[in-house]
């Protein structure tokens, strides 16, 4: 922790990064014995909140969520956010009706923020991305929380550069590899908006981590043989979003790669990342390809799209369910089916659409669903489907909590969520809503 705030000061390279690191401090305090109030719901179909924590009033959740047991039976948490004053919250959740926090860790400057992180073990990876290019502090940050109270900073890549803005998000399960979505100090994009791209990480010595290989789409990098990919008219970029690895085919990447649509990699070698395949919306004019979940034993993939702009300007932004029998040519099924209050949702304010979906992450202490589909929809909050029939998906819950006093958009702003082995969501909002912790409770199994 002294490293992370010592870090912090010289990158600011000022006794100010100390004034500002200070409050950050000073709110990872003793657990609070009184349980936050459960936060009113606007509208719910077989879900409900049981526990709730405000964060300690920091808020901002981003999409990193990670839960590990301890050999003592604690359950703990950690929760990446999306911007600062903090970076990552740790709150024990032993007790689902009153998640506590228990340690925080601030920000190590004020134009970094740390909206992704993975565990495995009590290895936590944190990613740290800079507001601009160029500035210093991209990269990642590795901790030791064997003591989820005293986290300990091991080791720190660099991935800052002059065309920058370092680690956007990552994923780290196994122990060994982290896939990061980041730029590079090597690394020149032709075009400003597409910096960021695959860079595989060996962290089997956490101390010591090694880039080890890297993917990005042809075209992007300034030298590329390959034409520069082509536009949507909403541009957020040919960049790499969210790379999930399944347990079930660890020899695959499967990636959101925002406006260049998404790919399959294979990284047996993963010095050498080779295109399986690629699809995009581009002909639509749809871009923010966001998160692909493989599901390898039923042959499909659940591809998530990110609304970006309030009142559905940017709609649709859809989350689609793809037929990945021929791996090589994915071919699309069905989309997962609007709310029946999509207009009301839309009008609110704030964004809504989708988002993040759920991972099977591959920890004991989360679910592995392959008929059911848990997202994430900013204004719509968490919703819940039934895949079981890939061609006719149907939504079996949904919970949206009522606008948070402190959010400006007069909606909740759910931005990511985890589900545990026991059913449990843990979902937070974008901006002051802080954690909820839900249970569904419809007929049709979470499976």
């Amino acid at each position: 922790m002294l490293k992370h705030a010592v870090r912090a000061a010289a990158m600011a390279g000022s006794i100010a990064a100390a004034v500002f690191m200070a409050p950050a401090l000073m709110a990872a305090v003793a657990p609070d014995a009184w349980a936050d109030p459960i936060p009113p719901v606007q509208s719910a179909l077989n879900m409900q909140i049981i526990g709730h924590s405000d964060l300690n009033g920091a808020g901002k959740g981003g999409e990193g969520l990670a839960l590990h047991q301890y050999a003592d039976g604690r359950r703990v948490l950690f929760l990446a956010h999306e911007s600062g004053p903090m970076c990552v919250s740790i709150v024990d959740v032993t007790k689902p009706e009153n998640p506590t926090v228990i340690f925080q860790i601030p920000v190590p400057s004020p134009q970094v923020r740390c909206n992704s992180l993975g565990l495995s073990g009590t290895t936590l990876a944190v990613a740290h991305q800079t507001d601009k290019q160029g500035e210093r502090g991209g990269g990642m940050v590795v901790f030791s929380v064997s003591d989820p109270a005293h986290p300990r900073e091991i080791s720190f890549l660099d991935t800052a550069g002059p065309h920058s803005r370092g680690v956007h998000y990552l994923w780290f399960v196994d122990g060994h590899y982290a896939y990061l979505s980041t730029g590079a100090k090597d690394f020149t994009p032709r075009e400003p908006l597409d910096d960021q791209f695959l860079m595989i990480v060996d962290l089997s010595d956490p101390a010591k981590p090694k880039e080890v290989g890297r993917w990005w789409m042809p075209g992007t990098r300034d030298g590329d043989k390959e034409p520069l990919p082509p536009r949507v008219s909403i541009n957020s970029g040919v960049r790499m979003h969210t790379p999930v690895v399944s347990a079930e085919r660890p020899d695959r990447a499967y990636i959101g790669w925002i406006d260049g649509g998404w790919v399959i990699l294979d990284i047996s070698d993963k010095a050498h990342p080779k295109l399986v395949a690629h699809r995009s919306w581009q002909s639509q004019d749809v871009g923010f390809a966001h998160t692909v979940l493989p599901i390898p034993s039923r042959n499909l993939a659940i591809q998530s799209e990110e609304a970006v702009e309030p009142n559905c300007k940017d709609w649709p932004k859809r989350d689609w369910v793809w037929d990945i029998a021929n791996e090589r040519a994915p071919v699309v099924l069905a989309t997962l089916p609007p709310p029946s209050d999509f207009a009301a949702l839309c009008k609110q304010g704030g964004r809504f659409g989708a988002h993040n979906i759920w991972q099977n992450q591959p920890a004991p202490t989360a679910a592995k669903l392959n008929r059911t589909v848990v997202g994430s929809f900013f204004a719509g909050g968490v919703r819940i489907y039934s895949i079981l029939n890939p061609h006719a998906p149907q939504e079996i819950g949904y919970l949206v909590e009522a606008p948070p006093p402190g959010n400006a958009t007069h909606s909740i702003q759910i931005n990511d969520m985890y589900v545990d082995e026991h059913g449990l969501i843990y979902a937070n909002d974008r901006l002051s809503g802080g954690l909820d912790i839900i249970r569904y409770n419809g007929s049709v199994p979470l499976e």
